[in-house]
Parts: C-alpha cells; structure tokens; sequence
C-alpha cells in the first residue's frame, strides 16, 4: 500500500518551471494572467497555423502529382478563376480578423496599468540591478534601495542556478497589483521575466513602467534582454513572490521599517 502510495504521489506531483530548463522548448509556467493570456494566445494561433499547413501542402502535393505532363498530355487553356481568387483573397483576411480580436485584447491589457498598491523602481547599470520601494521611508525619510548582483558561480550552494541567482531579489506580495517603473542609468537594458510575461526596455533618461499581478507564490528568474556591453548575459533578475504577511515581514526586518 504504501508503495501504491508513493507510486501515485511521484506520478500525479509537479513543480512549476519558473526559470529556463535545458533543451526546453515551450514557456516557462504562467504565474501572471497576461502570460495565461500569451500562451493561450499561441495555442490558438498554433491551431490556424497547422490547419493553413496541412491544406497548402495538400495543394501543393495535389498540384505536383496531378499536373505532371505524364498525366495531362494536352495543357489547360484556363489563366483566371474570379470565385477561386476571391477565396484565396477572402479568407485569408477573415482569418486575419479572427486573429486581431484576442490579439488586440491582449495588447490593451498588457499596457494597462490598474491602480497599483506597491511602486518599484527598477534601474538598469552596466552590469546588474538596483531596486527602490519608493513607498516606504526609514527614520530618515530616505526611500529603500538596494543593488542586486549576479552571484558568481564559485560562491553558488548546493541547489542554486548558475548565471541567475543574485544577492538581494526583489521581493514582492501575491494577488496585489505592483507597478514597476524601469529605466536606465548608462546604456540601455531590458527587464525581462518570462513566467510573468514581461519585457520592459530600460532606457537611459525615460521611465517606462508595466503592470504586475502574481497568483502564486514562487521565485521568478529573468536576464537583461537588451545587448549592453561585455556583461550582458550575467545580471539575472529573480522575483520572490510571497504572501502579504511574509512580505511585511521582510520589509520590517530587512530595512526596520
């Protein structure tokens, strides 16, 4: 019985993949409703397109076998179809209209920002991340700030991710909305997160900002998707996603607040 037991528990458990796998070729788990929105979104544009590829092939197969000059000895004098063009012409934009109803859907959402709880800055440097909660002051009425580097790969512990762990992860509640503001402080960069289905290009003298709601606990890994110098492969970014209390708890005990 309890072999039958840890049988079902290894069958039916799971984990989520929040950072990139090797040879992996699908997204990472959503953990935002925009990447939901992005993966269903694929999924649906995947269907037209292996519909759209079997039925040119079979054409194509078609064209090639039935109209060998083995099998028609006499060519056809036929050089227009007006109903034939209309479909080829046709159905194509109907299909492309299908398309722009969830794309441009999802375009709205990805770009708007809902009256956010919590405002992080984000500024790109040459070569790692520096974070400010704007929202909270110390005694001093000073703003909580702090670097986050890339930890080297001979400082790693057991169980770590080389090139994407970092000293200090931006730390941020589940089922709130968190306004990032992001921006650059010499070259451009790009705060990038997959399992949260953003990509925010940090540019030197402009705020950009995007919109985040996690639904789950976790910790989310991102890269600088921007070329911007030497170092560009090694200021990962990591997202620790907690509860509201543990959250709180980490402000007041991190920065006594």
């Amino acid at each position: 019985m309890k072999q039958f037991f840890y049988f079902l528990l290894f069958t039916f458990s799971f984990s989520f993949c929040d950072n990139a796998e090797p040879w992996q070729l699908s997204f990472q788990d959503p953990a935002t409703p925009i990447m939901e929105g992005i993966i269903n979104l694929h999924h649906d544009l995947m269907f037209f397109l292996c519909v759209i590829l079997i039925f040119v092939s079979w054409i194509l197969i078609r064209t090639v076998w039935l109209f060998d000059s083995s099998n028609n000895q006499i060519a056809s004098n036929l050089s227009h179809g007006i109903i034939i063009e209309i479909i080829w012409t046709t159905t194509p934009a109907l299909i492309l209209l299908v398309i722009a109803i969830p794309s441009f859907s999802l375009l709205y959402a990805m770009d708007e920002i809902v009256a956010p709880t919590i405002t992080i800055k984000a500024l790109g440097h040459q070569w790692y991340w520096s974070y400010e909660y704007s929202d909270y002051v110390n005694d001093n009425f000073e703003a909580i700030n702090f670097d986050s580097y890339m930890i080297p790969e001979e400082d790693l512990e057991k169980g770590l991710l080389r090139l994407l762990e970092v000293d200090n992860r931006m730390v941020i509640p589940i089922q709130t909305h968190v306004r990032v503001i992001v921006s650059a402080t010499d070259v451009l960069h790009s705060w990038a997160i997959p399992s949260l289905g953003i990509k925010c290009d940090a540019i030197p003298g402009r705020l950009n900002q995007a919109s985040l709601f996690i639904k789950r606990e976790g910790l989310y890994y991102g890269q600088c998707s921007e070329i911007c110098g030497i170092n560009h492969g090694f200021m990962p970014i990591v997202i620790e996603a907690v509860n509201l209390p543990n959250y709180v708890n980490w402000l007041s005990t991190k920065f006594d607040i």
